[in-house]
């Protein structure tokens, strides 16, 4: 499958390219420069891979939680690269992505991006039989302070 991949939701500006088994990466942390890389690094992968725009299946993004603003490019660009191709669109939890580079094993996950103004967006994960990963509540912002996770011998945070 050739997926293209967008994630803007953090101060970290990011392109990936799925291209069969390979994966081709761009990231950058660039604070306020997101609307200035994003696209040429869509570019730039493609053209590492040798592939073209029509050669792409779909597009999945980071739907956040994050930066209002870095969300709002994220999903326009993916939906202009789509509409522009008639290709599907697949929404991703930018707090489930973060939780699959937590190690595998059988600690649940919390991950955790910095909301600003004292508080954090978290989301807290397991992984399943098939290493997928399945949310144990919903995602929420607030103070770290007031987080409740849900009774476990041990954590995987990230």
């Amino acid at each position: 499958m050739n997926l293209l991949a967008i994630e803007t939701s953090t101060e970290s500006c990011s392109v990936a390219l799925l291209v069969g088994d390979a994966l081709l990466v761009r990231s950058e942390l660039a604070p306020r420069r997101h609307a200035e890389l994003l696209l040429p690094m869509c570019e730039a992968v493609l053209a590492e891979a040798g592939l073209q725009k029509s050669a792409l299946q779909g597009v999945a993004v980071g739907c956040g939680p994050g930066a209002f603003t870095g969300v709002r490019l994220a999903i326009s660009a993916a939906q202009g690269v789509a509409l522009g191709l008639d290709l599907p669109v697949v929404p991703v939890s930018s707090l489930a992505a973060l939780a699959l580079q937590a190690p595998a094993g059988d600690l649940p996950v919390l991950a955790v991006i910095d909301a600003r103004m004292g508080e954090v967006y978290g989301g807290v994960f397991r992984r399943t039989a098939a290493d997928a990963l399945e949310a144990l509540a919903d995602e929420w912002v607030g103070p770290p302070d007031a987080l409740q996770l849900p009774i476990a011998p041990g954590w995987a945070v990230i």
